[in-house]
């Protein structure tokens, strides 16, 4: 290399990893991390795309943007209220408050008083029952689909589950009920039909072989028309009479009957009908973190919770705690999105249409995660040309809208009144960024 070659200059790496605001930023992140930035911008240099002058402050603003995970907040603007791509729901700030609280050591399994072991989430098991009177007990495990794998091995598994035809769904990410019920040693016995299913198509199977009934709210589709079905207290004779036991997939968190979503399941009734177990998610309707939540009758549940398999599937401290600060702590985010004022979403809409000069159109929002199918939210949105959404995609803070109809369109039912201001200033930079690549060239 020629003595009076400028990659000569770029400054090494021990000189780099020695300066100060280095030294510091190696206590957030790992010696890997902050050696493979310095080591990216090097190689900027080197290929002439920097000049050595600009090592030092590149690196320094490469760790100063640099955080300890990838993950993003996003401002969700689309109006979907659980939105599985961005993480279900948002978590209440009592809720956030627990997670950084139960971080450290917490007593999880621990009696303090007695210093012996306690029974695990023991506070969140007490929240559930609370906030859900019709459970004489309660399990947590880690997902919904869990809480189902869970259920159908213990009270199962080599046996059979009877269920209709109609309520075979698939879930998220091409999971199917089916495939996850028969991946526990259980055998499937199909009753009825795809749209019409008769009580006495359960009579007609139910026996020595049954290891329970399996009833499957389909969340995130409805079937209209010549449409038959038997509900839980309709099956509840049944089940009592063989000495089987009733489960029902609620699937979307409810505990409670909410009147904006009267055809949405909910834990108390279905308690109430008969069901002697309800298998419910906890980050979606019910608004906390990802977990199954497995509700009913002490004996049902001692069976569950002594199968091997919960220890496998078994929750963490941080969504216990999480959970029980959902159900003891402030209304969560989920319910307010979903119980907003549609004359304050409109209100805030004008605003910041007003302050881009975009118009406000009428938007109808969605409960998401496969719940209340088809179900509108009466709202309203600021529309904006569509080339603005992978600007705000992309931008700081990354703003979510949705793409209809050659539209950009700004939903602020989950959007926080506290982040408008950041709202319109993402929106602003989004338009002069779509202004400036539009100009023609000079």
């Amino acid at each position: 290399m020629a003595q009076d070659d400028p990659r000569r200059l770029i400054p090494r790496t021990d000189q780099l990893l020695g300066l100060p605001p280095v030294r510091r930023a190696r206590g957030r992140l790992s010696d890997g991390v902050v050696r493979s930035l310095v080591r990216e911008v090097q190689d900027r240099a080197r290929r002439g795309d920097i000049g050595p002058g600009d090592v030092e402050p590149e690196v320094l603003a490469a760790l100063a943007a640099r955080s300890a995970t990838t993950l993003r907040p996003v401002l969700n603007a689309t109006g979907v209220v659980v939105h599985t791509n961005l993480g279900r729901a948002p978590l209440s700030p009592a809720a956030v408050e627990a997670l950084v609280s139960a971080a450290g050591y917490v007593d999880v399994e621990l009696d303090l008083r007695t210093g012996s072991r306690s029974r695990r989430g023991a506070a969140a098991r007490a929240a559930l029952l609370a906030a859900c009177p019709a459970a004489e007990d309660a399990l947590v495990v880690n997902n919904g689909a869990a809480a189902l794998v869970l259920a159908t091995t213990a009270l199962a598994a080599g046996r059979e589950v009877v269920v209709s035809r109609g309520e075979l769904v698939e879930i998220g990410a091409g999971f199917r009920l089916p495939e996850l019920i028969e991946s526990t040693g259980a055998r499937l016995r199909e009753v009825g039909t795809t749209n019409r299913t008769h009580l006495r198509d359960y009579e007609d199977v139910v026996g020595p072989e049954t290891g329970c009934l399996l009833k499957v709210h389909p969340s995130n589709f409805r079937v209209e028309g010549f449409v038959s079905a038997v509900g839980l207290s309709g099956l509840r004779p049944l089940a009592r009479e063989h000495g089987v036991p009733l489960v029902a997939d609620l699937g979307s968190g409810l505990l409670a009957p909410d009147p904006l979503l009267p055809a949405e399941p909910d834990a108390a009734t279905a308690l109430a009908d008969g069901a002697d177990v309800v298998i419910a998610s906890g980050d979606k309707l019910l608004g906390g973190p990802q977990a199954g939540l497995l509700l009913g009758r002490p004996e049902v549940l001692a069976r569950i919770a002594a199968q091997p398999l919960a220890r496998a599937v078994r929750a963490d401290k941080l969504t216990l705690a999480a959970l029980e600060a959902t159900l003891t702590g402030g209304t969560p985010p989920v319910v307010h999105a979903l119980h907003a004022d549609p004359d304050e979403l409109r209100r805030r809409a004008e605003r910041l249409a007003a302050a881009v000069g975009a118009p406000v159109v009428a938007h109808d929002g969605r409960v998401g995660g496969g719940g209340a199918p088809g179900v509108p939210l009466p709202g309203w949105a600021v529309r904006l040309p569509e080339a603005v959404a992978p600007v705000l995609r992309t931008g700081d803070p990354a703003v979510l809208p949705r793409v209809h109809d050659h539209a950009c369109l700004l939903d602020l039912r989950c959007v926080p009144e506290r982040e408008d201001d950041r709202l319109l200033a993402a929106v602003r930079a989004a338009l002069d960024a779509v202004a400036d690549d539009a100009a023609p060239a000079r």
